[in-house]
């Protein structure tokens, strides 16, 4: 018998100021067997990073990410299914990357682990026909802090200024300072 989906919640208190994207947010999360819970904590930043100031070209959601391979790990689509914000974790290869390209307005991806620059390294000159790609790197170390701050509930403080996060909660918090590896081109 397969093992379940172990669920999490959390609510998050959102202030971009870089973006003036203000807010609270309750997600509930199906943490799938295999996903550690830095990969869980990197699927909520990248949510805090990306939500939207208001619906209007619809909701950034969590897919069932691990658990279905054709999905990103958080996708906005807009009311005809279109979807506008494409957004994985870790080092998809480039034929990944290419077709949500295809798919989808902007693609984002987040690497969080040590081995993320040889992956970019690797991969970059595949993806120069990407121009609506952004990568990040957000430094192992404080990645596997944010891991430390996982919980079956959680209640977290997002502060975005100046490109510098900062991550909080009732006992602990963290700075992260994203790296960006590929900006969209204009």
């Amino acid at each position: 018998m397969a093992i379940k989906a172990t669920i999490h919640k959390a609510q998050i208190q959102i202030a971009d100021m870089d973006r003036n994207v203000y807010g609270e947010h309750n997600l509930t999360i199906a943490r799938q067997p295999s996903e550690t819970d830095e990969r869980m904590m990197i699927r909520i930043l990248a949510f805090a990073l990306n939500v939207p100031a208001d619906d209007l070209r619809g909701r950034l959601e969590l897919s069932k990410g691990l658990a279905d391979a054709d999905e990103p790990e958080l996708w906005q689509r807009d009311l005809t299914g279109d979807i506008l914000h494409w957004i994985d974790l870790g080092q998809p290869d480039e034929r990944r990357l290419l077709k949500a390209h295809g798919r989808a307005e902007r693609v984002s991806v987040y690497g969080y682990a040590y081995s993320t620059p040889i992956w970019w390294a690797n991969i970059e000159s595949k993806l120069t026909r990407a121009p609506r790609l952004s990568v990040w790197q957000i430094p192992a170390e404080q990645s596997q802090s944010l891991a430390k701050l996982a919980q079956r509930s959680m209640q977290l403080q997002v502060t975005v200024q100046d490109g510098g996060i900062y991550v909080s909660t009732a006992e602990d918090s963290l700075e992260i300072n994203p790296i960006a590896l590929k900006r969209p081109q204009e």
